[in-house]
C-alpha cells in the first residue's frame, strides 16, 4: 500500500509515517518544513520505503502528481498553533482552506480514500458540556482573530463532506484534541512542550490567565493508531470522529505536575492573555471530548495516561535540551 502524508515531517505526521511504515506501507511525506522539521523524520530518510518531498500543499501540480502515485492520503498539513494563527491569520486561512481544497480536488479524480485532520477548535467557545461530534459550535466575532483557525478548519470539514456527498469521495474526518508527545515543539504555543522545556531549564512556567482552563491530552501514539483504525474500516467513510482522551486537567494543575515530575526549581508565573496574544483575545474555559462514537466504530480506547505522556515527553526533551537541539 502506498500512502501520502501531507505535513509528513510534522509532529503527528512523522509519528504516522513511523506507524504506516511498520505496517508495510510505502510512505511519501509532503512538507514545506515551515512548522515541520527534518529532525522529526531524520531516522526515516534512509528507509527505501520512505520519501520526503520538500513542497507545499498550495502547489496544485505537485499535489496532483503525488496523489496519482498513492492509494491513500492522510491530509495533516496545516497552519497551526494559537500564536502562529494570531500572528499570521491570512496566511493561515489560505493554507488551511485553499490547501485542503487542492488536496480534495486531487484525490476526487482518483477516488482515493482520504483522512482529513480537523481539530477540537471547531467547537469554538462551547463549554460546560461533553463535546460530541454533533455538538453545536459557538464562535466569537469575526473581528477576533482567535476564531479564524476554528472557522478555517470547519470549512475544511464542510468541503470534505461536500466532496463525499457530491463526488462520492471516500473521506474520514478526525477532530484531534490536544495531541501531545515526543517531537512536539512549544514554539507555536503548545502547552506541554512549552511547560516541560521551561521546567527543565528552571525557568518560570508561564500560565496564561489564571490557569483554571480545563483540557484533555491525547498521546500521539494513541492518536495515530486511531487514524489508522478509521482508515481501514469501510463504515467510517463520510463520518466525523473525535480523537481524544476523556480525562481532563486544569492548566494550573498541569504546570504543578510538570514542576514536580522534573524536580524543577521553576515557579508558576501568571500572564494575562492580552500580554501574549494582544487585545481582545478569547479562549474556551473547558474542552472535553466524547469518544463514544470512535469507540463504537473501531474500539478506540486511549492506552497512555497523562503521567506516562509527561514521562515520555520529559525524557525526550531533556535529551534535546542537553544536546542543545532545542531553545
Amino acid at each position: 500500500m502506498k500512502a501520502l502524508i501531507t505535513g509528513g515531517a510534522g509532529f503527528i505526521g512523522s509519528h504516522l509515517a513511523d506507524y504506516l511504515l511498520e505496517k508495510g506501507y510505502s510512505v511519501t511525506a509532503l512538507d514545506n518544513l515551515s512548522t515541520g522539521s527534518k529532525k522529526n523524520i531524520g531516522h526515516l530518510l534512509k528507509n527505501k520505503n520512505f520519501k520526503l518531498v520538500d513542497g507545499d500543499i498550495l502547489d496544485e501540480t505537485l499535489v496532483k502528481k503525488l496523489v496519482s502515485e498513492v492509494e491513500e492520503v492522510y491530509h495533516l498539513a496545516a497552519a497551526l498553533g494559537v500564536k502562529n494563527i494570531m500572528e499570521k491569520p491570512l496566511e493561515s486561512l489560505i493554507t488551511n482552506i485553499k490547501g485542503t481544497e487542492i488536496v480534495l480536488e486531487a484525490v476526487a479524480n482518483k477516488k482515493v480514500k482520504t483522512f482529513i485532520a480537523s481539530t477540537s477548535e471547531v467547537y469554538g467557545k462551547q463549554t460546560g458540556v461533553l463535546l460530541t461530534e454533533d455538538s453545536d459550535r459557538v464562535y466569537g466575532s469575526t473581528t477576533t482573530k482567535r476564531w479564524s483557525y476554528a472557522d478555517g478548519k470547519a470549512v475544511d470539514e464542510f468541503l470534505a463532506l461536500g466532496y463525499h456527498d457530491e463526488k462520492d469521495l471516500p473521506i474520514v474526518i478526525g477532530r484531534l484534541f490536544n495531541t501531545v508527545g515526543p517531537r512536539q515543539t512549544g514554539q507555536y504555543g503548545m502547552v506541554i512542550p512549552r511547560f516541560v522545556n521551561q521546567a527543565l531549564k528552571n525557568e518560570p512556567l508561564t500560565v496564561y490567565n489564571d490557569g483554571s482552563m480545563v483540557r484533555s491530552f491525547t498521546y500521539v501514539g494513541d492518536a495515530v493508531e486511531a487514524i489508522y483504525g478509521l482508515m481501514i474500516k469501510e463504515n467510517t467513510i463520510g463520518e466525523v470522529f473525535n480523537i481524544g482522551n476523556g480525562k481532563t486537567i486544569t492548566i494550573k494543575r498541569l504546570a504543578e505536575k510538570i514542576i514536580k515530575m522534573t524536580n524543577s526549581q521553576s515557579v508558576i508565573e501568571y500572564i494575562p492573555y492580552e500580554e501574549v496574544f494582544g487585545k481582545g483575545f478569547e479562549d474556551m474555559q473547558e474542552r472535553k471530548p466524547s469518544i463514544a462514537k470512535i469507540n463504537q466504530y473501531i474500539g478506540y480506547d486511549p492506552k497512555v495516561n497523562l503521567d506516562e505522556i509527561l514521562v515520555r515527553t520529559i525524557d525526550y526533551n531533556r535529551k534535546f535540551i542537553v544536546e542543545g537541539a532545542y531553545s
